[in-house]
C-alpha cells in the first residue's frame, strides 16, 4: 500500500479548482497550524482543505485517490499522539469548519453532529434540553467530537457510562475513494450485519472520513455530589479505590492523584487550592436527588473509615464542577514546571492499581526522572507523565526517557494492561504497536485497511501500513 504521488501535479490549483478558493490554503501560518498537534513532531503538508460540507469530503478523496496522494483528516488538532500530523505530506482535510449540531431529538434520545462539533457546545445544547453525552476527556473545551470518534475518547465519567463507542449509534464515512458509507442509523439496538461502526470508531483516520454522526443521549442525572479525599501516601489512596469498588459503590466518577502532581497543582494555582496530603481522591456520584443526598452522607462515613487526612463535599453542580476545573487544571500545573510532559494514558487491570504506583515509584528511583500519576483510577486508566528537562534539546535526556518509557510500556503489557485507553496510538506509540498487539491481530488491522483504502492514502505513516 505505498502511496505515490503525481509529480506534475500543482495541488492548490488543482483542489482549488475543484472545491473554490475559500476551501484550500496554502498559507504559511495554516500549513503550520495543520503540521502539529499536542505532541511534539511536526510535518508540513502541501496543502490544507478547509472541507464545510459532505460534498467537500467526496470531491477531495475521489480527487486524492485517483491521483494517489496522501490524506491525513483534521478535527481540532487536540490530539497528545501525533495522529494528526501529516508525516507524508500531501492534504490535510480539516473538518473542523463542519461544526452543526444538526438535530437533537428527546423523542428519540439522539443527537446528530458534524465532526468538526465542540464537545463542550454539544454537551451544553444538549444538557439544555434535560439530557446528557456523558463521554468527557479533560479536553472537552477545545476538542471536536469528529477526533473523539477518531480515538475513543473516553474521560473520568467511563467508570459508569462507558466510552465514545458506547455512544455513536451511526456513522456517515466518506471512504478513500469518495464513496459514502451510511451504516446503523437512530435505533438504540441494531444487529444488522457486522459492526461496521465499531471499525471507524477508534481507527484514527485510517480507514475513513466521518462526516456526520448519530449519537446515543441519556437523561441527565437529576443531581450529583462528590467527596474529595487526601491520603498519606499515594499506595493508600490507590487501596482506597479498590476498597470502594469492593464495597458495591458505583461512583460515576473516580479520579486520583499522585504528591507530585499536587505539588505542581499548589505552585500554579495557590498553595489554598488543595489541602495537605501527597495523594487525592475524587468521587462523584449522581442520581434521584433524594438518593444522591443520602449516598453522600453514607459515602462520606466509608471513606472516613480508610485512613484518609481529610474530606471535602461538593454537594451540588456548581460546587462540582469547581473540582472538575480543577482537575483539568492538572495537566496546565505539570506544564507550569517548566519540564516536559510525556503524557502516557496506560491501563492497567483494576487490580494492578497499587502495582503500577509501586512500579512507578521504582521507575523514578532507578531512572531519575520524575512521574506523575493521576487519572481516571476507577477503570485502572492511570495518565502516567514522565516529567524530563530539556526533553527537545538534549539527546542523553531524550534517550534516557525514551528507555523509560519502554520499561513503562512493557510492564503495562506484562500485567494484561494496554499502552493506550483514550489517545491512540499515532505516531507516539507506533514503536510499541508490535508489542502490544500480537501477528495475527496485526494482519487483520493490514486487511482492513487494505479493503477500505487499497492505495493506503488516508493518514499514511501511522501504525498500520
Amino acid at each position: 500500500m505505498a502511496v505515490t504521488t503525481a509529480p506534475d501535479l500543482d495541488l492548490a490549483d488543482e483542489l482549488t479548482s475543484l472545491l473554490g478558493p475559500d476551501r484550500v490554503s496554502v498559507a504559511a501560518e495554516v500549513l503550520e497550524t495543520h503540521s502539529i498537534d499536542k505532541w511534539h513532531a511536526s510535518a508540513p503538508p502541501d496543502v490544507v482543505v478547509l472541507a464545510k460540507s459532505r460534498d467537500d469530503v467526496v470531491k477531495t478523496m475521489r480527487f486524492a485517490h485517483e491521483h494517489g496522494i496522501p490524506v491525513t483528516t483534521r478535527g481540532a488538532g487536540v490530539g497528545y499522539v501525533g495522529g494528526a500530523v501529516p508525516v507524508r505530506g500531501g492534504i490535510v482535510l480539516s473538518v473542523r469548519g463542519m461544526d452543526r449540531i444538526l438535530e437533537i431529538n428527546t423523542a428519540d434520545g439522539v443527537a446528530v453532529i458534524e465532526p468538526g462539533v465542540i464537545l463542550d457546545d454539544l454537551q451544553k445544547a444538549v444538557h439544555d434540553k434535560g439530557w446528557y453525552y456523558p463521554p468527557d476527556p479533560a479536553s472537552l473545551k477545545e476538542c471536536s467530537v469528529g477526533g473523539n470518534i477518531a480515538t475513543n475518547a473516553g474521560g473520568p465519567r467511563c467508570l459508569k457510562y462507558g466510552v465514545t463507542r458506547h455512544y455513536v449509534l451511526g456513522l456517515e464515512v466518506v471512504l478513500a475513494n469518495g464513496d459514502v458509507l451510511v451504516t446503523g442509523g437512530r435505533c438504540h439496538k441494531n444487529k444488522t450485519g457486522f459492526d461496521l461502526i465499531g471499525s471507524f470508531v477508534g481507527s484514527e483516520g485510517m480507514l475513513g472520513v466521518v462526516t456526520q454522526a448519530t449519537l446515543r443521549l441519556v437523561p441527565h442525572p437529576e443531581a450529583r455530589a462528590m467527596l474529595t479525599a487526601t491520603f498519606e501516601t499515594f499506595a493508600e489512596a490507590a487501596t482506597a479505590v479498590q476498597s470502594i469498588l469492593n464495597s458495591r459503590w458505583q461512583p460515576s466518577a473516580l479520579e486520583i492523584t499522585d504528591g507530585f502532581t499536587l505539588r505542581a497543582a499548589r505552585n500554579y494555582l495557590g498553595a489554598e487550592a488543595l489541602p495537605d496530603g501527597n495523594a487525592h481522591l475524587i468521587v462523584e456520584i449522581d442520581g434521584r436527588a433524594e438518593s444522591v443526598k443520602g449516598e453522600l452522607v453514607a459515602l462520606r462515613e466509608f471513606l472516613s473509615s480508610l485512613g484518609t487526612l481529610s474530606i471535602g463535599e461538593a454537594p451540588d453542580e456548581e460546587s462540582c464542577e469547581a473540582i472538575w476545573q480543577l482537575r483539568r487544571d492538572f495537566s496546565y500545573s505539570l506544564r507550569a514546571t517548566g519540564l516536559i510532559k510525556l503524557n502516557e494514558d496506560i491501563v492497567v487491570p483494576r487490580s494492578k492499581l497499587v502495582d503500577l504506583v509501586n512500579f512507578a515509584h521504582q521507575l523514578q528511583e532507578e531512572t531519575g526522572i520524575e512521574v506523575a500519576c493521576f487519572g481516571h483510577a476507577g477503570d485502572g486508566n492511570i495518565h502516567t507523565n514522565l516529567m524530563v528537562p530539556n526533553y527537545h534539546e538534549d539527546a542523553e535526556a531524550r534517550a534516557r526517557a525514551d528507555e523509560a518509557l519502554d520499561q513503562l510500556f512493557h510492564w503495562v503489557l506484562d500485567v494484561g494492561g494496554a499502552i493506550t485507553g483514550e489517545h491512540g496510538i499515532g505516531l507516539a506509540k507506533k514503536r510499541w504497536y508490535p508489542d502490544a498487539v500480537s501477528e495475527v491481530g496485526r494482519g487483520v488491522h493490514r486487511a482492513i485497511k487494505a479493503a477500505l483504502d487499497p492505495k493506503g492514502i488516508l493518514n499514511p505513516g501511522k501504525f498500520v501500513e
